[in-house]
This record gives structure tokens, C-alpha cells and sequence, in this order.
């Protein structure tokens, strides 16, 4: 009877070690020749001070991104077409790769503060300044609401 019970409870740690994670995320750690041109190519033009420390390609629920971290505390988010999607900072952002009329609005409304973060949503934009306000935009750069 003990061999039997000691039986099923390993096939039943197998089975269970063995199944489907929906948070299971595989992380690659990629050198710098397997950097993706369109990625070393933004990070050359807008961050050109800054060298990449670490890159990092998910592969998550058949989704790809990745993970580029910069000297400077720089973090850079691209989907799988290497579209920027999310950058953050601990300093000020690069003007130029805040869309015009974001940049136009925060120098307007918050002049004493500074971008330090933008995430490009589904239907929306995000920044967020270095005071922890987050506030949101349309597509287009139109101010739609403190978060």
C-alpha cells in the first residue's frame, strides 16, 4: 500500500511540475550582435550618451518583447516589430522622443517638472513626471485626464 501511495503522489508532483504556467515567461539574454538593428539603431539617435548594459528578450504567451537597460538608469521596452512601447528613467527623458505635443503640454501645465517615463498603451500614452504624476494622452497627444 505504501508503494502504491508513494507512486501516485510522484506522478501526481510530475504532472503538476510539468503543466502549463500561463506566468511562465522565458527570459534570453542577448549579446550584442543579437540586438536587433531597429533597437541598437533608436538607442544610438536618442540615447547616444548611453551604453546598453543588458538586453532581454521575452518570450511570454507567444508574445516577444525587449527589455533594453541603459547606464544613466535607463530602461527601454520594445514590442516584437521593435516599436518603442515604454521607456524609464530616474532623469529627465530625451525631448526627442517625447511625441511634440505631450512635450508641449507638460512644458505648459508643470514647468518646473520633467518627464521621466512614457508608455505607449492600447489606445493611449502615458508619461509620468518626476513629481509621481502620471497623466494620460490620446493617440494624438491630447490631454485626457491625470492617472
Amino acid at each position: 500500500m505504501k508503494k502504491i501511495t508513494l507512486l501516485l503522489c510522484a506522478i501526481l508532483v510530475t504532472f503538476t511540475s510539468c503543466s502549463d504556467d500561463d506566468d511562465n515567461t522565458n527570459q534570453v539574454l542577448l549579446t550584442e550582435s543579437e540586438i536587433p538593428t531597429a533597437i541598437t539603431t533608436y538607442v544610438n539617435t536618442y540615447f547616444a550618451d548611453n551604453t546598453i548594459d543588458r538586453a532581454v528578450k521575452d518570450m511570454d504567451n507567444n508574445t516577444i518583447e525587449y527589455d533594453i537597460y541603459l547606464s544613466g538608469n535607463f530602461t527601454l521596452e520594445f514590442n516584437a516589430d521593435y516599436e518603442i512601447i515604454d521607456i524609464d528613467g530616474v532623469t529627465a527623458l530625451p525631448d526627442s522622443v517625447i511625441p511634440p505635443a505631450i512635450l508641449i503640454y507638460v512644458n505648459e501645465n508643470y514647468p518646473q517638472q520633467f518627464i521621466r517615463g512614457w508608455e505607449l498603451e492600447m489606445d493611449y500614452q502615458q508619461v509620468e513626471l518626476n513629481n509621481n504624476i502620471e497623466l494620460e494622452f490620446t493617440m494624438t497627444g491630447e490631454f485626457i485626464r491625470i492617472d
